[in-house]
């Protein structure tokens, strides 16, 4: 289904701040459905081709109220309206004027007793707000009722002289109150003219207990800065009112204006202590959890400082590249948690890893000829069960590839990790490293390829005796599902070696 922008270009000609100010009132005009206990339909005039406004109208919206069974059983959004049906809708746009009539055709018990409001931006007519159910002949008796349709009313005026919505009035979310969580009218002077039973219980649970008719809220101890600015500046006003440390109520101060002039105000309140509380855990929760990725990253370098101390101790240079080795694994591993110990979740960037990781693999080499690292692409945002594996997989494969790939005699394993070179500082590279990161069809895809001699003849990686190229077939097939290829480059396209894995995501991934 297309938004209501989207029908605007098709069907309309609005200006921009005309189809804002028809997209603000969308985001709000909830309020105007719960006060009036009705439907609502926003139409607006089609434009023929020839840039005359047509007798047809185009639906762009349509909201069904929270507190009342609906009228309409089916959408309209995108509908348009013809016939008689809908003159007092014509009228009003032509007129300017709230006009009340019905509404046929569109329900099958017949016509819809409505009014048609004019939605008024600047000077201009842009649209029409049709409410269905206007009951004209049975009174309405509760007070409630009473009062929330006046409300409704003196906000109806205010769409018709473009007083609402406002123009920086913020679109309510999930948390926005609603007439049902509790509604208070105050007069011009902020004093209280009627208070909803759901405002009183949340008075009630703000330790309120007086009664609030044709008191202030100051007077009973409430915060009413909000209230004051909303009537002093005639703008909508959103607060959190704190009575007492574990009780938390959100204010939604509407300000009534008649001609210019403020008149009083609608005050939507909602009781957010529980939603509150509940954020506070989860950010708890997200700075515990933080914190023990913050530890494990230090245990693990504390583990990979003993293997490098240890490393050189031992006199035979088997052990200690075998060291080294278990060392660079703990500390890519290591990168991993240093991450999400930063960011909430369990989502890490796996660019920041492969950062990490190709500095760690050309560090580890020293020598006249330097060998170079290029990433192309990037894999976004990852769960941290997958990144995990795969930077483990990535710096086995790149270590691989700058070890064995080029010249092995003048390569000399470094203990220690030099001080940081610019990324660009590759003047006497003779070995290229290219590393290309995407998202493939099924899930994520990865390529080391690398300029140097290339794979002996016969390898095969399912009968490898690489502890490390072990680890990475495993790491790919066992943990990620995933399979991974080795093949040696033609000389005629290049010469060395080409890694390719492929690591399924969402649906796909077993």
């Amino acid at each position: 289904m297309a938004t209501p922008g989207e029908l605007a270009l098709l069907h309309a000609v609005l200006e921009p701040d005309e189809l804002s100010h028809i997209q603000r009132l969308l985001g709000s005009w909830s309020l105007l459905s719960d006060l009036s206990f009705s439907d609502l339909l926003l139409v607006v005039p089609v434009t023929e081709d020839e840039g005359v406004l047509a007798t047809q109208l185009v639906v762009l919206g349509q909201i069904r109220p929270s507190n009342r069974p609906t009228r309409l059983h089916h959408d309209l959004v995108g509908e348009s309206t013809v016939g008689e049906g809908w003159a007092i809708a014509r009228e009003a746009l032509a007129r300017g004027e709230i006009v009340r009539g019905e509404i046929d055709g569109i329900s099958s018990s017949g016509p819809i007793p409505s009014e048609a409001i004019p939605v008024r931006y600047d000077s201009k007519v842009i649209g029409v707000i049709v409410r269905l159910g206007r009951e004209a002949v049975r009174p309405v008796a509760s007070s409630p009722e009473r009062t929330y349709l006046d409300a409704f009313d003196r906000l109806a005026a205010m769409v018709a002289e473009s007083a609402f919505p406002f123009p920086e009035a913020d679109v309510g979310g999930e948390e926005s109150p609603r007439v049902g969580d509790g509604v208070v009218v105050v007069d011009e002077e902020g004093r209280v003219e009627f208070a909803s039973p759901n405002a009183i219980n949340a008075f009630h649970r703000m330790g309120v207990y007086s009664v609030p008719d044709g008191r202030r809220l100051g007077d009973l101890g409430i915060e009413e800065s909000a209230v004051e600015w909303a009537l002093t500046t005639a703008r909508p006003v959103v607060e959190e009112v704190e009575r007492r440390p574990d009780i938390i109520v959100l204010v939604h101060c509407i300000p009534l204006v008649a001609h210019g002039s403020v008149s009083g105000a609608v005050i939507l309140v909602r009781d957010v202590t529980d939603v509150r509380r509940l954020d506070r855990l989860l950010l708890s929760k997200d700075a515990a959890i933080r914190e023990v990725h913050h530890r494990v990253k230090n245990n693990l370098q504390t583990i990979s400082s003993l293997l490098r101390l240890q490393a050189r101790r031992v006199p035979a240079k088997a052990g200690r590249e075998a060291l080294h080795e278990a060392e660079r694994r703990v500390r890519s591993i290591a990168v991993v948690h240093e991450i999400l110990s930063r960011e909430p979740g369990d989502q890490v960037s796996f660019d920041e890893i492969v950062a990490s990781l190709v500095q760690m693999a050309e560090d580890s080499v020293v020598g006249h000829d330097r060998v170079h690292i290029e990433v192309a692409g990037d894999l976004g945002d990852l769960p941290a069960d997958v990144a995990t594996p795969l930077a483990v997989t990535l710096a086995e494969l790149l270590q691989n590839a700058v070890q064995h790939a080029f010249n092995a005699e003048r390569r000399v394993h470094r203990p220690t990790r030099p001080a940081k070179r610019h990324p660009e500082d590759h003047p006497t590279a003779s070995g290229q490293v290219t590393v290309v990161l995407r998202h493939g069809p099924y899930g994520l895809a990865i390529d080391v390829r690398d300029n140097g001699v290339g794979l002996p003849k016969g390898f095969d990686i399912e009968r490898t005796n690489s502890l490390g190229l072990s680890i990475v077939r495993d790491l790919v097939v066992s943990q990620l599902d995933g399979t991974i290829e080795m093949r040696r480059v033609p000389t005629a396209e290049g010469g060395g070696t080409l890694v390719s894995i492929e690591v399924p995501t969402g649906p796909h991934r077993s």
